[in-house]
């Protein structure tokens, strides 16, 4: 694990409507959260903490809704919370990025996605992040043909690639926009004896990039999502939480890690 990061703990959130969690947003108080998963499930919850850590988890769960308001089952992936509070989903599949008024609401398209091609069924927009002035940022988790995975952005009306990340072991699953303006990317990558989680942290302004965590091998399930905020001793977190696959043998994890010093140990 990187020296600049804290490991605080990891709860596993039960309930029987919860499962193949892949995306993740805090509130600034660090507790009341929205998330999804990846068979068009939205949540909306908090929770509860003691002395900073994860201790209880509530949520009520919502189904996704298509645009003429009909509930659906597709492959929901990265969630991101615009500025205004609006809701952002991106899917795999047939590649796109819809918007919520709040869960239960019908959806809203922004502008139509290149197509992926059939390579992007399993690997297609798995993370999804929003800057504080409102741009989508989304990164397909498998690679076009250059062999990179690309970085798209909506801008003009029109989904443009803006930047390409060069291949490695792992593959990119989850993003967010941190308080302090810096894309943090979440990673994955699978061997046969468990999962490693990699958080790299990239200048928007400066394109320099910084490895911020890199987990042991099975330390960690199958982590997708990333929320990063700023928690009361001033320290940036990173909550991840992890996707079971609907697998009796995998759980949803919620994992935490603290970055940037602060001023008391929660």
């Amino acid at each position: 694990m990187s020296p600049q990061a804290e490991y605080l703990g990891t709860h596993v959130w039960q309930g029987s409507h919860v499962g193949g969690v892949s995306g993740i947003e805090l509130s600034a108080n660090g507790m009341d959260f929205l998330a999804i998963n990846d068979r068009s499930v939205i949540y909306r919850g908090r929770l509860d903490r003691v002395e900073g850590r994860i201790v209880g988890v509530s949520a009520d769960a919502y189904p996704l809704l298509d645009l003429d308001g009909e509930t659906m089952r597709g492959d929901s992936e990265g969630l991101a919370i615009g500025p205004d509070g609006r809701i952002f989903v991106s899917f795999e599949g047939r590649a796109r990025v819809w918007s919520y008024d709040a869960p239960g609401t019908a959806a809203r398209p922004t502008a139509p996605f290149p197509d992926l091609g059939p390579g992007a069924r399993n690997r297609g927009l798995e993370a999804l992040a929003i800057t504080a002035d409102g741009t989508l940022i989304t990164i397909s988790e498998g690679t076009d043909a250059t062999g990179h995975h690309p970085v798209w952005t909506l801008a003009g009306g029109s989904w443009q690639v803006v930047a390409r990340i060069a291949p490695t072991r792992f593959v990119p699953v989850g993003a967010d926009i941190g308080p302090d303006g810096e894309l943090y990317l979440l990673e994955r990558r699978f061997t046969y004896v468990g999962f490693q989680t990699r958080v790299r942290r990239i200048g928007l302004e400066t394109g320099t990039t910084e490895t911020v965590i890199v987990s042991r091998v099975g330390q960690h399930d199958n982590l997708e999502g990333l929320s990063v905020w700023r928690d009361e001793t001033g320290a940036l977190r990173l909550t991840m939480v992890a996707d079971d696959n609907f697998n009796l043998l995998q759980q949803t994890e919620i994992v935490e890690y603290r970055l940037d010093g602060g001023t008391a140990r929660p």
